[in-house]
C-alpha cells in the first residue's frame, strides 16, 4: 500500500489539509478534497460534473456526517469559517487514510467503533458514490449525513442570494435544482431516509484561495439530511448524480470501480510484463494515477474521441500538454487505443500549421498561441507507431502533417517561421509568448524567449527526421526533409555557448543571444535525435545536474540568476512572475533522467533520480504528482496537485531505465 497515513497526519488540520484526494469519471468530471474534510479550494467538492455546453460544474460541495454511538454524538465533518474558527474538528477521529487502488478510504474511530468511508465515481457518468460501513462496534450506530450543494462553474465562487431552488422527494432520496433550467441533481441512498432542507451555510473560508490572492469566501446550500442506523458489518451508500437512476444497490458500483482499477493494471502488465514484475509499488500507483487524465469527448459530428486533461483541479485540455503526456499516459500503461484516437483526431483541429494550445470546456473556440504542440505531436506519433507497430495511422495523417511542416517552413501566426538563412525556427512576436514558458503579467511576457528557442529547434530537428522516416516507410520522397534536417543540425551549433559550456536558451532574439541557464536545453539531449556532439551532450547534462536539479524536477532558472524566484506564492501576478523563474517543474525530471541515461549509460544511477518522487505520492495530491514545486527546500508542492505530464514523464523515464538495466544484465551475462 503506497499511500497510508495515520493519525499523526490525519489528526491535524495543518497536515491533513496539505494532502488532497482525487477521483475521476473519465468524462472530465471529478471529486476532490482534503483528507481532513475542510474545503480549502473553490475546486473542492463531491461532484464536479462535466455538463454539455456548461463545462465543469460544482454540484455537490460536501457531506457533513454525525455518528451517534453508545450515547455520544461524534461530529465527523470539518470546516474552517471566515472567523478563523475550525468547527467541527472531525479529522481528530480519523485513525487512518489510505488509497485502495484509486479509491480513497478513511477509517474513523469513535470509542470502540470503526466507521470506514469510501468515495469513488462511476466511469462514464456524472455520479459520485460515498459508502459508509460500520466495520467494528459493540453495538449499532446512528448515522446522519447532511448534503450541501451548489451550482456554479468550477472557477467561480457562490454567495447566498436569489436562487429559486426546488428540493423535491424522489424514490430513494431527493431531487435538487438551483433555478429553472439548471442541471438537475439527484441525492440518493440505498437505505438512508431523506428529509428535504433549504438552508444556506455561509462564509466558508478557502485557505488556498487566500494564499493565491483570490476570493476566499463561499456559501453552500444544505439540500437534505439523510438518516440511517447501522449494525456492525452493515453499510449505507449514497449516490450524488445527474442520473436519476445510478447503480446504487447491491454493491455493483463499488465492484465496477474495483474491476476497472484491476483492468487498468492488467493492461499495463500485458504491455510491459517484465517492467511490471520488477516495478516498485509506487509505480503501480502511478499507473492508476495516469488513468485519471484521459477523458472521452464528443466531436462536432457526434463521434467519441479521447482527450487529456492537463491537470487537476483546474486545467482543461491543452494541446502541448496532451502531446508531451500522451506516450507516458497511454503507451506506457498499455492503452494504445487512447493514443491512436488522440493522434488521429487532433490534426482535424489544425489551423495554418498550428495545433491548438487550449480548448475551452464550454465550446468556445480553441486557442492556437503555441509553437510546439505540432512538434510534440510528431514525437508522440513516432513513439506510437514504434510501440504499436501501426504504420497505418502515419499513412492516414501524413498529408495533413506534411502541410503543418510546410506552414512552419513558409511562416504562420505568432512569428513562427523557418529562417531561410539557417533553417532554424523563429517563434514569438512582440507581447506574445508561444513556448511552454508562457506566463505573462498583464501584457508582459515574464520569460520573453523571442528569436530561436533551443528546445523548439531541438524539436524541429527531430520533426524533420520523423517526416523523413515516415516518408521512406510509406514509399514517398523524404529527401527534402533529410536535407533540411542536416542543415538544421549544422546550424544548431550556433546554440553552443562556449563561455558557459552549455546551450543558449534562445538565439537571435531582440537582445541577441539569451545565456540564461534554463532547463530547455535538456531536450537537445533527451529527444531521440540529438543535434549536439556527444561531449556537448554530457556538458548539458552536467550543468543541469549541478545548477538546476532538485529531488522533484528541474528549476526553470539557475538560482544564481538575478531574476531567480525561490518561492511560488502570493497574488496571481506574483505567482506568474515566479512560474518559470526558478519554480521547479516535475515533468522535467523525466527528460533529465533520459538525457542522463543517454550520456552515462548507467541505469542504476539514472533511476535513482526518480526515487524521491515515491515519497511525494503521500505528500500533496495523494497517489499522483504535482505540477510544480518551490525552488528551495523543502520543495513544497505548488500549482495543480495532479499533473498529466508530471505523471507521464516519470512513468516513461522509469521504464526506459528499467529496460536499459535489463540490457546491461544481458550483456554482463553474455
Amino acid at each position: 500500500m503506497v499511500v497510508k497515513l495515520g493519525p499523526e497526519i490525519c489528526g491535524s488540520a495543518d497536515t491533513a489539509n496539505e494532502r488532497e484526494w482525487l477521483v475521476t469519471n473519465g468524462l472530465g468530471g471529478f471529486a476532490c478534497g482534503t483528507i481532513s474534510g475542510i474545503l480549502t479550494r473553490r475546486y473542492h467538492g463531491l461532484l464536479i460534473a462535466s455538463v454539455p455546453e456548461r463545462g465543469r460544474v460544482l454540484l455537490v460541495s460536501k457531506a457533513e456526517e454525525m455518528l451517534r454511538y453508545a450515547g455520544r454524538e461524534y461530529a465527523l465533518g470539518a470546516n474552517r469559517w471566515s472567523s478563523g474558527a475550525v468547527e467541527p474538528e472531525g479529522f481528530r477521529y480519523i485513525e487512518q487514510f489510505h488509497l485502495a487502488g484509486s479509491i480513497p478510504v478513511w477509517r474513523i474511530a469513535c470509542a470502540d467503533a470503526v466507521l470506514e468511508k469510501r468515495i469513488w465515481m462511476q466511469d462514464g457518468a456524472n455520479t459520485t458514490f460515498v459508502r459508509y460501513e460500520l466495520a467494528y462496534g459493540s453495538q449499532p450506530a446512528g448515522l446522519e449525513v447532511k448534503v450541501l450543494v451548489n451550482d456554479r462553474d468550477i472557477h467561480a465562487t457562490t454567495k447566498a442570494g436569489d436562487w429559486k431552488t426546488t428540493v423535491t422527494p424522489v424514490p430513494g432520496g431527493l431531487s435538487f435544482a438551483a433555478r429553472e433550467g439548471a442541471t438537475r441533481l439527484y441525492l440518493l441512498s440505498d437505505v438512508a431516509q431523506a428529509e428535504a432542507r433549504e438552508e444556506w451555510y455561509r462564509n466558508y473560508e478557502l485557505a488556498m484561495e487566500s494564499e493565491r490572492g483570490l476570493d476566499d469566501r463561499e456559501d453552500h446550500l444544505l439540500a437534505g439530511v439523510f438518516k440511517t442506523r447501522l449494525a456492525p458489518g452493515n453499510s449505507v451508500t449514497f449516490a450524488f448524480s445527474t442520473d436519476p437512476r445510478p447503480p446504487l444497490t447491491g454493491g455493483s458500483a463499488l465492484a465496477a470501480r474495483e474491476v476497472l482499477d484491476q483492468n487498468l493494471l492488467e493492461y499495463w502488465i500485458a504491455a510491459h510484463p517484465r517492467a511490471a514484475l520488477d516495478a516498485p509499488h509506487w509505480i503501480w500507483q502511478l499507473v492508476l494515477a495516469a488513468a485519471q487524465f484521459p477523458v472521452r469527448r464528443q466531436t462536432s459530428k457526434g463521434r467519441e474521441r479521447w482527450a487529456i486533461v492537463a491537470g487537476y483541479p483546474w486545467f482543461g485540455e491543452w494541446g502541448r500538454d496532451t502531446m508531451i503526456a500522451l506516450p507516458g499516459l497511454a503507451l506506457e500503461t498499455g492503452r494504445p487505443d487512447v493514443a491512436r484516437s488522440i493522434l488521429y483526431e487532433f490534426p482535424r483541429f489544425a489551423e495554418q500549421g498550428l495545433l491548438p494550445n487550449t480548448f475551452s470546456d464550454n465550446g468556445q473556440p480553441a486557442g492556437y498561441n503555441n509553437v510546439d504542440a505540432t512538434l510534440w505531436y510528431l514525437q508522440a506519433l513516432r513513439q506510437y507507431v514504434a510501440q504499436a507497430s501501426d504504420l497505418g495511422i502515419a499513412r492516414d495523417v501524413f498529408d495533413v502533417v506534411a502541410s503543418l511542416v510546410d506552414w512552419y517552413m513558409r511562416g504562420t501566426r505568432y512569428g513562427i517561421r523557418m529562417d531561410p538563412a539557417d533553417g532554424l525556427l523563429c517563434a514569438g512576436d512582440a507581447g506574445t509568448q508561444v513556448t511552454w514558458m508562457d506566463a505573462k503579467v498583464g501584457d508582459r511576457p515574464v520569460t520573453p524567449r523571442g528569436g530561436k528557442p533551443v528546445e523548439v529547434n531541438a524539436l524541429w530537428y527531430n520533426a524533420l527526421r520523423v517526416m523523413a522516416q515516415f516518408a521512406a516507410e510509406l514509399g514517398r520522397s523524404g529527401a527534402e526533409y533529410t536535407r533540411l534536417a542536416e542543415r538544421v543540425k549544422k546550424s544548431f551549433a550556433r546554440f553552443w555557448n562556449d563561455a558557459r559550456q552549455c546551450c543558449f536558451d534562445a538565439i537571435d532574439g531582440p537582445k541577441g543571444n539569451d545565456d540564461s541557464l534554463r532547463p530547455n536545453q535538456i531536450f537537445a539531449v533527451s529527444l531521440p535525435e540529438s543535434p549536439l556532439e556527444p561531449e556537448q551532450q554530457k556538458q548539458v547534462v552536467d550543468i543541469c545536474a549541478l545548477r538546476l536539479l532538485t529531488p522533484h524536477g528541474l528549476r526553470s532558472l539557475d538560482s544564481a540568476d538575478a531574476n531567480y524566484r525561490a518561492r511560488y506564492e502570493g497574488s496571481q501576478d506574483e505567482r506568474d512572475a515566479a512560474y518559470h523563474q526558478g519554480t521547479v517543474w516535475g515533468w522535467l525530471l523525466g527528460p533529465f533522467v533520459l538525457a542522463h541515461l543517454r550520456v552515462y549509460d548507467d541505469p542504476r544511477r539514472a533511476i535513482a533520480f526518480l526515487e524521491p518522487m515515491s515519497h511525494h505520492l503521500s505528500a500533496a495530491g495523494l497517489g499522483s504528482i504535482s505540477e510544480i514545486f518551490d525552488g528551495e527546500a523543502p520543495f513544497l508542492a505548488r500549482g495543480a496537485f495532479a499533473q498529466a505530464w508530471s505523471v507521464a514523464e516519470i512513468l516513461r523515464a522509469w521504464r526506459a531505465c528499467h529496460d536499459a538495466g535489463l540490457r546491461v544484465k544481458d550483456v554482463t551475462k553474455s
